[in-house]
């Protein structure tokens, strides 16, 4: 095998101009398979330049003209910014690979722009797509490993890429670890529902944390385990075998079925500064938060349970998808209201229900409904659309139930009940900036517009009924100016996608129609 020039590019954001929560928290988000896909291509002898995208590079001069092949990370909301990308990198020369969420949920669309979309990915992938390295077009190849890998490289391995994303933080630095894939819970519309709870090595993490603190001191380690804990006393020895009381400070997302207070105590212990649980719904998915309560009484139960946590950890983020079937009427976002109320130090996310291609298989059922809405990738990050029509709702109701939750709790008196709430400086005044910024007044302002659209834009109205599949100049407009010069590299087509080839693909009907129109007369 020749040695071959490799880029790998990690698409935190899609944005060039980040929020100021995007310009103090984007570097802390960087994703770990894009560095490990650095470190198999070292180690298969090929030359590496590596960039995480924040926000703030030049995307069009920030990986060399000459590559022989660039790998690009993306979740689905930077889709378009990758397609652009691969356009450009294969005018030069250069075979594209794309791995990470999007691939993942929508092989089918990313084929048309890659040359290979990469599913799963282990060594022995990433050391075939290398081996062959060629062009494929017009329809890219698709691979996947059986399974997520069984060990990953080192952190000593990683960190030259680790510490080169960390370097462009500004305040604070969390350095990307992991120590299982997969969940045990099935959370119907989860990516990670359908991939088996693996847990990867512990001693090797235990060297990776003995390793990080003659890196960093007092580092702050985010967890990017989909759900941290599952096997509690193995992670908390080792991470006690490898540190004292105060070197580390640890972020985690994990689920209230697992926070009880013995392992919250042992987590205090232990340095835990943030932990993000989810709860998702007042009416179903009650496996996460250890509960059988419905309605009001889950509501007090749950609220109890984050405020418990709050004793013994500074900073909760509680995790709410708006939107399910098993809602309607005002009483769901009422009683997300009455939680903001009774857990005032709680930072409430708000998640727009969303279905991801293949990401979770009830979205085959929103697929064969006809609910799903060809909204560009470019909108589906969980707040700036609901690509699922609600089944209980009307999109006007919907929406001023939205508004109404989102006012509450990014109010100036919410902000400072959860500022007094909290102690520490960086949980309250990452609270205020949060608050402040996109996720909170940003989003406000956000949803407001939707919802006055849906009474003055007919079109736009018509697109979100399912009525038109023509995309409405709003979206076409927003999407343009966000990707800025990248814009004029997208390639023919890619505006738009088709929604329903998960079902298509499953059923082994004939290819779908072309895709729906990019704007309306009156936008060019």
């Amino acid at each position: 095998m020749r040695k071959l020039r490799v880029g790998i590019l990690d698409l935190v954001t899609k944005s060039t101009t980040p929020s100021l929560y995007g310009r103090v928290m984007n570097a802390n988000l960087a994703s770990i398979m894009p560095q490990v896909v650095a470190v198999w291509c070292e180690q298969l002898g090929h030359e590496v330049r590596f960039v995480c995208h924040t926000g703030v590079e030049d995307l069009l001069t920030a990986l060399p003209a000459d590559l022989d092949v660039v790998f690009i990370c993306a979740f689905t909301h930077a889709a378009q910014t990758a397609y652009s990308l691969s356009n450009l990198f294969r005018q030069r020369g250069a075979v594209t690979v794309l791995g990470g969420p999007h691939a993942r949920c929508y092989p089918e669309d990313a084929v048309q722009y890659f040359d290979y979309v990469v599913g799963f990915a282990d060594r022995s992938t990433i050391e075939e797509v290398l081996h062959e390295i060629a062009p494929h077009r017009p329809l890219g190849r698709r691979l996947t490993a059986a399974g997520q890998p069984r060990e990953l490289p080192s952190l000593r391995e990683r960190w030259p890429y680790v510490e080169a994303t960390l370097a462009k933080a500004p305040a604070f630095r969390m350095v990307p670890m992991i120590g299982s894939l997969g969940c045990p819970y099935t959370c119907n519309f989860c990516i990670d529902s359908t991939v088996a709870y693996q847990p990867l090595g512990f001693p090797q993490l235990r060297d990776d944390l003995v390793f990080l603190q003659t890196k960093v001191k007092h580092p702050i380690v985010g967890w990017h385990d989909p759900n941290f804990g599952v096997r509690f006393d193995a992670y908390m020895e080792t991470i006690e075998s490898a540190t004292h009381k105060g070197s580390l400070r640890h972020v985690a997302e994990s689920s209230l079925s697992i926070l009880s207070e013995p392992h919250l105590k042992r987590l205090q212990k232990n340095g835990f500064q943030a932990i993000l649980p989810g709860i998702e719904s007042w009416f179903e998915l009650g496996d996460k938060s250890k509960t059988r309560q419905k309605g009001i009484d889950k509501v007090r139960e749950v609220s109890d349970h984050i405020n418990l946590i709050m004793r013994y950890l500074p900073y909760v983020q509680a995790n709410f998808v708006m939107g399910l079937d098993s809602d309607s009427g005002a009483e769901p976002f009422e009683l997300t209201k009455r939680f903001v109320e009774l857990s005032p130090g709680a930072f409430p996310g708000y998640s727009l229900l969303s279905a991801f291609g293949r990401a979770a298989p009830v979205n085959l059922d929103y697929q064969r409904a006809g609910r799903v809405l060809p909204f560009p990738f470019h909108f589906l990050n969980n707040n700036h659309a609901m690509n699922v029509r609600p089944m209980n709702y009307t999109w006007p109701a919907f929406y001023d139930r939205l508004v109404d939750v989102t006012a509450h709790t990014f109010s100036w008196r919410a902000i400072t009940r959860r500022f007094r709430a909290n102690r520490g400086l960086i949980p309250t005044a990452m609270n205020v900036v949060r608050a402040v910024s996109s996720e909170g007044f940003g989003r406000l302002r956000y949803h407001r517009m939707i919802r006055t659209l849906l009474d003055t834009d007919r079109p736009l109205r018509a697109f979100m009924e399912g009525e038109s599949t023509t995309l409405p100049a709003f979206f076409f407009n927003r999407m343009k100016a966000e990707l800025g010069p990248l814009f004029e590299h997208l390639p023919p087509g890619a505006v738009m996608h088709e929604p329903n080839a998960y079902s298509r693909s499953e059923a082994m009907t004939p290819p779908p129609p072309p895709a729906p129109a990019l704007v309306p007369a009156a936008a060019n």
